[in-house]
């Protein structure tokens, strides 16, 4: 079993290496700007033997703003048809053919199709690579004024009231700074649940229509940019970029009370002390010499 494993695998890695198939090629397109777009993306657009666009009409017009004719054969590749698209493309890759695959903007499989056909090219052994380039989320992340060092991508912002709290309640918490699209259209109502989930002095930055004619970005605390949200018809695609938590570990004499009510339920005194210190990062010394000094 173990042998039939690896020796699947090692023909898959030969095939790859030998290069006889063809290639996946993921290419990240302008946001907004054509002069974004690399040389790379523009070789690969006249080359290609097939080109898998989240929507054909923008490719054209991005073509046609870069002065490249598309070569290949144009297949739409939304999400609703994603699913039913992945098997013929992959069959061309295995063709000998090359694959590229373009979203509206920034880098497909982020939060566009290109997910599902990536993981099935390479359940075949199939090569796929990447031309890098632009990406809201790191354009975000670097115009937000909100720490780089660490951060996390959260998709696009739940719809349903009742997801979207428990969303933010998981990010109440969160030590990286978090990344998301929200929908101009919801973004005022999700600002307003986020002050109420997270308070309105936590920092964030709204960041809309990267890149376009328009671009804008607006920094503030949740609740003022909750206020500036309520206040006008937002337009465009939006990212929104959330500060980090701002922990803060309480103090062992803070936390005597809740140890000492575990020792009431009959918990050991050095066991109740490292339950509450791991759940507050808190010493279990420090907080089993403070509720030793209480009950003297």
């Amino acid at each position: 079993m173990v042998l039939e494993a690896v020796t699947a695998l090692d023909r898959r890695v030969r095939r790859v290496a030998t290069g006889s198939d063809g290639v996946l090629l993921l290419a990240a397109v302008p946001l907004g700007d054509p002069g974004d777009a690399s040389t790379r993306l523009r070789e690969a657009l006249a080359s290609a033997d097939v080109v898998a666009a989240e929507d054909t009409r923008r490719l054209a017009r991005l073509a046609t703003a870069l002065g490249v004719g598309v070569g290949g054969r144009v297949v739409s590749f939304y999400e609703d048809v994603e699913a039913a698209r992945v098997p013929g493309l992959v069959d061309a890759v295995r063709g000998g053919a090359t694959v590229l695959v373009v979203s509206d903007g920034g880098m497909p499989s982020v939060s566009d199709p290109g997910y599902r056909l990536v993981t099935a090219c390479v359940d075949a052994g199939l090569a796929v690579r990447c031309l890098p380039g632009p990406s809201a989320v790191l354009t975000a992340l670097a115009v937000s004024g909100l720490p780089t060092d660490r951060f996390c991508f959260e998709g696009f912002a739940p719809r349903a009231d009742g997801r979207r709290r428990a969303w933010l309640r998981a990010l109440a918490s969160e030590p990286r700074t978090a990344v998301f699209f929200e929908s101009p259209r919801r973004l005022a109502s999700l600002l307003a649940v986020a002050v109420q989930e997270l308070g309105a002095e936590r920092r964030a930055a709204v960041c809309r229509e990267l890149t376009k004619t328009h671009e804008e970005v607006v920094r503030g605390s949740l609740g003022e940019l909750a206020a500036w949200a309520g206040e006008r018809d937002v337009l465009g695609e939006v990212t929104v970029v959330l500060a980090p938590a701002v922990v803060v570990t309480p103090e062992p004499e803070d936390l005597v009370a809740e140890v000492l009510g575990l020792v009431a339920d009959g918990r050991r005194l050095k066991d109740a002390a490292r339950e509450v210190g791991a759940a507050h990062g808190v010493s279990t010394k420090a907080l089993y010499d403070a509720a030793l000094r209480a009950r003297e």
